[in-house]
């Protein structure tokens, strides 16, 4: 039986596209629900508790009664903002929590969904462990990209590698050493397997890197989408989805679980002094279950890469619920 589910958006992106991965996989009917902060938004959520406590007046507005049967939040700031939803219904409305809240209130949820490669987290019998982050690269939006897409990629020699780059992370910067390593290993990748690129950075690339990776690139045939030179809509679906295999550097877990999704051959560029030892944890999940490989290795592998959503697991957890 389908069930209501209400979606909590906020500013954070990354969070958004988990929440909104997991509901299109349920199938069920959603709605968002746009969350709006001011300046009360900043505090702990032990002390929030189960409240409104920092969100706007409009988005309070946007939270009245009839309440759903599911409500997904992604956030540690929509966190409070769930408990307060479910207490309001009596405690009729679940509440399925994607990445730890913290510890406070911590049992109100239903459910809660952490990264298998976090370490430290407060556990619990509704805290279940997931490799990587759930994503919105299904079956259907490949399908509906490639048909978008194709054409414009036609004359592009095959195999078509999709190369996905990222960048500096919190803890290091992109070094121009890291990008001239994953440019030369995709020349040599290229030069092994022939074909051409489809390649999209950035903003955490850094323009020298990105001028210094499309450089020694030079010569191969590609489509790009860089960040801060090409305009138009952004290809990035149309090239996973075109793509005969894929490259993606290891810094971003939303964008290796994305490549995963696929199902095709995914190779993961790790660089040196770069990566959190909470990277290497997850890009080594994702090698152990044949969702991808280093590209350092080169690692010539024959059989089957599998596909990869966590939202999938998610979303049957979610109905073991009702």
């Amino acid at each position: 039986m389908e069930k209501k589910v209400w979606i909590l958006i906020d500013d954070r992106a990354g969070s958004n596209s988990q929440a909104r991965g997991v509901a299109k996989v349920l199938g069920w009917p959603s709605e968002e629900k746009e969350i709006v902060y001011n300046g009360w938004a900043k505090l702990p959520n032990f002390l929030k508790g189960a409240s409104l406590i920092g969100i706007k007046k409009e988005s309070r507005g946007n939270l009245a009664a009839p309440y759903p049967d599911l409500v997904i939040s992604a956030s540690r700031r929509t966190a409070p903002v769930a408990r307060w939803i479910k207490k309001r219904s009596s405690g009729k409305t679940r509440i399925v929590q994607l990445m730890h809240p913290g510890s406070s209130g911590l049992s109100d949820f239903d459910r809660v969904f952490i990264p298998d490669h976090d370490r430290g987290k407060k556990m619990g019998q509704n805290v279940l462990k997931v490799i990587g982050c759930a994503h919105k690269i299904t079956p259907d939006v490949l399908a509906e990209a490639k048909t978008k897409w194709q054409q414009e990629f036609s004359a592009l020699p095959q195999p078509r590698t999709a190369v996905i780059i990222g960048g500096a992370i919190k803890s290091a910067p992109f070094s121009m050493e890291n990008a001239e390593a994953l440019a030369q290993q995709i020349k040599k990748y290229k030069q092994k397997y022939g074909g051409s690129i489809l390649i999209t950075t950035s903003r955490r690339t850094g323009k020298a890197a990105q001028d210094k990776i499309m450089q020694e690139l030079k010569g191969i045939p590609a489509h790009t989408y860089l960040w801060g030179v090409d305009k138009g809509e952004n290809p990035y679906c149309g090239y996973l989805a075109c793509a005969d295999d894929i490259i993606v550097t290891g810094d971003s877990v939303s964008m290796c679980c994305e490549a995963c999704g696929t199902g095709k051959k995914v190779l993961v560029f790790r660089g040196k002094g770069w990566l959190t030892p909470k990277h290497e944890r997850f890009i080594k999940s994702l090698c152990y279950n044949d969702y991808a490989f280093p590209l350092e290795d080169e690692y010539d592998y024959d059989g089957e890469f599998l596909s990869y959503n966590p939202a999938d697991i998610i979303a049957e957890e979610i109905k073991k619920i009702f």
